[in-house]
């Protein structure tokens, strides 16, 4: 895995927030998954890497509560939607113009988040979530992941739980930070997606349990498309054919 720096710029409440990048050429911000990292998400399979030779400079933060960016515990360092605000942060302390916009899961829904709120890159991409999830139609965020962090070192081996712990400790997550993340989301509502005018690719794994809802998300979308690449909800981060989505998309004339 490529061994890039670690650099910080402050979100909007002054909280020290961590990216990495890579490349050189127009501007492509991607944001990882719900307890994952930039490395995990983007460096670790190879999009980064194939993406930058492709004339793009790939920025790759750590969302707050996660990775080497900060991990308060306070409550009032996760209001909601900060993470779309630490998104617009990073765009400003950059100093971005024309740029695409780009997420999986958790990343994909603030990808959204900032679209509905004003955000206009050139192009976005939506991955591994749907019109369900985006909207809040598929229940309620997070219950399976905070009963996790709540029976820490009780679940049996080999139950989807103990999996997830197991995910947990590899990225030394940070339990608490980890749960206010959580209470920070924010749905967007079917009225607010019709009025996103920017091209936006929404992708999923095959096998991905969101897959019935991100066809419905790319017609919501005025200028919406669908893609589709192997694997389910985790190991489609690691298809290289999701990579080839997003050149394929960002090269095509819109």
């Amino acid at each position: 895995m490529l061994d890039l720096p670690v650099h910080y710029f402050p979100g909007r409440d002054g909280t020290r927030l961590a990216y990495r990048e890579l490349g050189q050429g127009r501007p492509l911000v991607l944001l990882h998954g719900f307890f994952s990292l930039a490395t995990q998400n983007w460096v670790r399979p190879g999009h980064a890497e194939t993406i930058a030779a492709r004339s793009h400079r790939v920025i790759m933060p750590d969302l707050r509560g996660h990775g080497d960016s900060a991990k308060p515990h306070e409550i009032s360092s996760y209001p909601r939607d900060v993470l779309a605000d630490d998104g617009f942060a990073l765009v400003e302390h950059l100093g971005l113009d024309g740029y695409d916009l780009g997420g999986y899961s958790l990343g994909g829904r603030t990808v959204i988040r900032m679209l509905a709120r004003g955000a206009m890159p050139e192009r976005a991409i939506v991955a591994g979530q749907g019109m369900h999830e985006i909207t809040g139609l598929g229940g309620g965020v997070g219950t399976f992941l905070r009963r996790v962090f709540g029976g820490l070192g009780t679940f049996a081996p080999g139950s989807p739980e103990w999996k997830a712990e197991r995910w947990l400790r590899s990225v030394d997550g940070d339990p608490v930070a980890l749960q206010h993340v959580l209470d920070t989301v924010v749905n967007t509502t079917p009225d607010a997606v019709a009025r996103i005018q920017v091209p936006t690719l929404v992708v999923a794994g095959a096998d991905d349990d969101r897959d019935g809802s991100t066809p419905a998300l790319a017609a919501a979308l005025p200028r919406g498309s669908h893609a589709v690449v192997p694997g389910d909800h985790t190991t489609a981060t690691a298809a290289p054919e999701l990579a080839a989505a997003i050149v394929a998309f960002l090269g095509s004339v819109l």
